[in-house]
C-alpha cells in the first residue's frame, strides 16, 4: 500500500539548482533514510512534501485515508501556551474522543435530558473501542522516557532541546500512519536514542527520516534514498550496503566520464573538420556529439573537506583538574572529580541530559565558575571551543568576511599557506558561494562554517560538544579522519555513538549525583560493561535471597538425600505468606488506579490533574514491581 509518492519534482532557488526531476515512493510499514551533503536540499524537500514551499515541477500525492505528522529539525510553538497545551491538542481520534466524553460529561452535571445520556453513552461506547482509557498511561511513557517534565511550564520558558522532546513527544503520542522526521535524534541523549530506535522499529509505522546518525540509520531503516549531484538514488538496504554500493556507482560513472572523454577527442575532429554534408547520418552523429560533449565535461563533486591544519605546540603540562566540585542547590553534578590530561588522547563524555556534561566543558574553558577544587592549564595550551550553541553570525555578512574577520590566511601542517578563498573553497564552499551571505546558508553549511573558524585558530587541545548536529555523512567521516590524526587533545561530548566509537579511547561517564566514571574503552564498550554489571547485581541480590531463604527454611534431618533437595523448590513459609500479601496488595493497588483514572476523567484543572497524574504514575510502578516478584513466586510455588 503507497501512502506517498513523488514524481519528477525539481527545485531551484535562482541560480542554485537543489535537485531535478527526482521521484520515489514509501509504503506502507517503509522505514526510508534521506542522505545527501548540507545544502543539497533535504530540509527543502520535507518543506515540499509539508506544503510550506512550492516544486518547481512534478507532484506529490498522499494517500487519503492516513494521518501525517512532521519533525522539524528547529519546532516551533505558539509560545504563549503551555506544555499541556500542546500536547492535549494532540490531532488524533484518540484526544477527540477524551475530549468529546469529558465534555459531554461536564455538559451531564447539569443537564440530565435523554439527548445529553444517550451522546455520553456512545462516547464511552468510541472510548471502549479505542482503548482510550489507557491513552494517559501511554502519554505518560513517552513523556517519562523523553524526559518531559513539568507541563504546565510555558513554551517560552523552554530550551531548543526541550522544545524538541515535547515536539517528539507530539508526533508520537499521535501515532500517525507516515511520520516525517528531520534529524529526531539531535538534544537527545543515548538513552533516549536507543528508546527510540526501539519505539519506531517495533511500531507499523511509515517513515521518512533524515538523519546524520548512523548507527540509528541502521537500526530503524531498510532503505535509503540520496540526493547526490541534483539526482535521487534509491538503495535497498541498510548503511554498509549503501556505502559499498554507492561505491560501486561512483566508479561506473567515472568509467562512463572516461569513455565519454575519449569519444569526444575523436569526434572534436571530425566536427573541427565542419562537414558539409547534413543528411540524416550526419545531423544524427552532431547530435550524439553534443549528448557526448555534456557527459564529458561532467564532473564528480565528491571533494574531501581538507583539515590539515597546523596545530600550535603542546608542552609537558597541559590541564589538571583536582577536586573539582559544582553543584546548583542541593543538585550535584560535579564531585571531587581529578584528573591529569595526557597529550593525544582522546575523550568521550557520555551521560544523561542535565548531569553536568557541558558544565564541565564550561568550566575548563573558565565560562562557569567551580563551588571547589583546583585547575591548572598550561602555558602552551591553545583550546579550541566548538559549543553546543554555536556562534551567532550577522545574517547581513557575506561568508568570506566571516573567515577574514579571523585572519586572511591559515598556515596547514605541511608549513604552507591558505588565504581565506583557498581556505573555504577546501571546506565545500566554491569561490562562487563565497560572496553570499551568510542569510542562505543551511543549518549544516553553519555549521561547517563555524567548525572551520574553530580550527582557524590552529588549536592543539580541541572541546567538541555536539559537533555532529546538523552535519552531513560526509563532512561526519572527514572530521573523523581529522580527529583520528589530530596529535593534540580532544575533549567530545555527542550523542552520535558511531562518531564516539571510531574517536575515544576511554570515557567520562556520568553517573548522576556528581559521580564521574573514568572507563577505559569507548562508549560500546561502556554499555557492554554496565549490562554485565546489572547482571551481576540481579545475580547477586537473588544468590543472597536464595542463602536468606535456605537459613530461615527448617531441615527435617541431617540425612536429608539428594531427591530430598531437589525437591525443596517448594516456597518456605515466609515466601508462601509473601506471595499472600503481594496478591492483596496487588489488588488494592489496582483499585487505587481505577479510581484515580476515574477521578482524572472529571477533572478540568491542571494542577489537580497534574498532581493526580503523578500518584498514578507511582501507583502503576508499584504494581508493576509487585506483579513481577508475584510471577517469580508463583512460578517456584508451580
Amino acid at each position: 500500500m503507497n501512502l506517498l509518492s513523488v514524481e519528477n519534482i525539481s527545485k531551484s532557488f535562482g541560480d542554485k539548482v537543489l535537485f531535478e526531476n527526482i521521484s520515489f515512493g514509501i509504503n506502507f510499514n517503509e522505514k526510508v533514510a534521506l542522505i545527501a551533503k548540507n545544502g543539497a536540499g533535504k530540509s527543502t524537500l520535507i518543506s515540499i512534501l509539508k506544503g510550506k514551499e512550492i516544486s518547481d515541477t512534478g507532484r506529490i500525492a498522499f494517500r487519503k485515508d492516513i494521518s501525517i505528522a512532521f519533525l522539524d529539525q528547529e519546532p516551533v510553538f505558539d509560545e504563549s501556551k503551555t506544555v499541556m497545551d500542546v500536547l492535549l491538542n494532540a490531532d488524533n481520534r484518540l484526544t477527540k474522543a477524551i475530549k468529546n466524553y469529558e465534555e459531554l460529561l461536564e455538559t451531564s452535571q447539569h443537564d440530565h435530558s435523554n439527548t445529553v445520556l444517550e451522546k455520553l453513552d456512545l462516547a464511552m461506547q468510541e472510548m471502549n473501542e479505542l482503548n482510550a482509557w489507557d491513552y494517559e498511561n501511554k502519554v505518560k511513557e513517552i513523556l517519562f522516557k523523553l524526559s518531559v517534565t513539568h507541563l504546565e511550564q510555558q513554551i517560552s520558558t523552554l530550551s531548543g532541546g526541550q522544545k524538541k522532546r515535547v515536539a517528539l513527544a507530539e508526533v508520537l503520542i499521535n501515532e500517525p500512519n507516515l511520520l516525517v522526521m528531520d534529524e529526531p535524534t539531535n538534544h537527545l541523549d543515548v538513552q533516549m536514542i536507543e528508546w527510540l530506535e526501539d519505539y519506531l522499529y517495533s511500531r507499523e509505522i511509515s517513515l521518512l527520516l533524515v538523519t546524520h546518525d548512523r548507527y540509528f540509520l541502521d537500526e530503524v531503516c531498510d532503505s535509503i534514498i540520496e540526493i547526490d549531484n541534483h539526482q535521487l538514488y534509491t538503495y535497498k538496504g541498510n548503511f554498509s550496503y549503501y556505502l559499498e554500493k554507492k561505491a560501486e556507482r561512483i566508479q561506473a560513472e567515472s568509467s562512463e566520464i572516461d569513455k565519454a572523454r575519449n569519444t569526444y577527442r575523436k569526434e572534436l575532429e571530425w566536427m573541427r573538420r565542419m562537414p558539409k554534408a547534413r543528411g540524416t547520418k550526419a545531423k544524427s552523429r552532431i547530435t550524439s556529439f553534443y549528448e557526448v560533449e555534456e557527459k564529458a565535461k561532467q564532473k564528480r563533486q565528491e571533494q574531501k573537506i581538507e583539515m590539515q591544519v597546523k596545530m600550535s605546540r603542546l608542552g609537558g603540562k597541559i590541564l589538571e583538574l583536582i577536586k573539582i566540585s559544582k553543584a546548583y542547590g542541593e543538585k550535584k553534578l560535579i564531585e571531587q572529580f581529578t584528573y591529569t590530561f595526557k597529550g593525544g588522547e582522546k575523550i568521550g563524555i557520555v551521560g544523561k541530559n542535565g548531569s553536568g556534561k557541558s558544565t564541565l566543558l564550561n568550566i575548563i574553558m573558565g565560562l562557569e565558575p567551580y563551588d571547589s577544587g583546583k585547575m591548572q592549564t598550561g602555558e602552551t595550551v591553545v583550546f579550541g571551543y566548538y559549543s553546543q550553541q554555536g556562534i551567532q553570525l550577522k545574517e547581513d555578512k557575506r561568508i568570506i568576511e566571516v573567515i577574514k574577520d579571523i585572519g586572511e590566511f591559515i598556515p596547514l601542517a605541511n608549513g604552507t599557506k591558505l588565504g581565506a578563498s583557498q581556505l573555504l573553497t577546501r571546506f565545500n564552499f566554491p569561490p562562487d558561494v563565497q560572496y553570499s551571505y551568510v542569510s542562505r546558508l543551511s543549518g549544516g553549511e553553519r555549521r561547517r562554517l563555524y567548525l572551520l573558524t574553530v580550527l582557524m585558530k590552529n588549536p592543539n587541545f580541541l572541546i567538541l560538544d555536539e559537533p555532529t548536529n546538523d552535519l552531513d555523512i560526509l563532512t561526519l567521516q572527514t572530521l573523523e579522519d581529522f580527529l583520528v590524526e589530530f596529535s593534540g587533545c580532544v575533549l567530545i561530548v555527542s550523542h552520535d555513538r558511531y562518531f564516539m566509537d571510531k574517536l575515544s579511547d576511554h570515557v567520562f561517564a556520568f553517573e548522576g549525583n556528581g559521580e564521574i566514571k573514568d572507563f577505559p574503552g569507548n562508549y560500546s564498550e561502556y554499555r557492554i560493561w554496565k549490562d554485565e554489571q546489572k547482571t551481576t547485581e540481579v545475580q547477586t541480590e537473588k544468590e543472597s535471597a536464595k542463602k536468606t531463604n535456605e537459613i530461615s527454611t527448617p531441615k527435617s534431618t541431617a540425612n536429608t538425600t539428594v531427591k530430598d533437595n531437589a525437591e525443596k523448590k517448594r516456597l518456605s513459609f515466609k515466601e508462601q505468606r509473601e506471595l499472600e500479601l503481594l496478591e492483596q496488595d496487588i489488588a488494592q493497588l489496582e483499585n487505587k488506579k481505577t479510581e484515580l483514572e476515574q477521578k482524572m476523567l472529571t477533572l478540568t484543572d491542571h494542577t489537580e490533574l497534574q498532581q493526580l497524574s503523578e500518584q498514578l504514575g507511582k501507583t502503576i510502578e508499584a504494581i508493576d514491581g509487585k506483579s513481577s516478584r508475584w510471577l517469580e513466586l508463583q512460578e517456584l510455588a508451580d
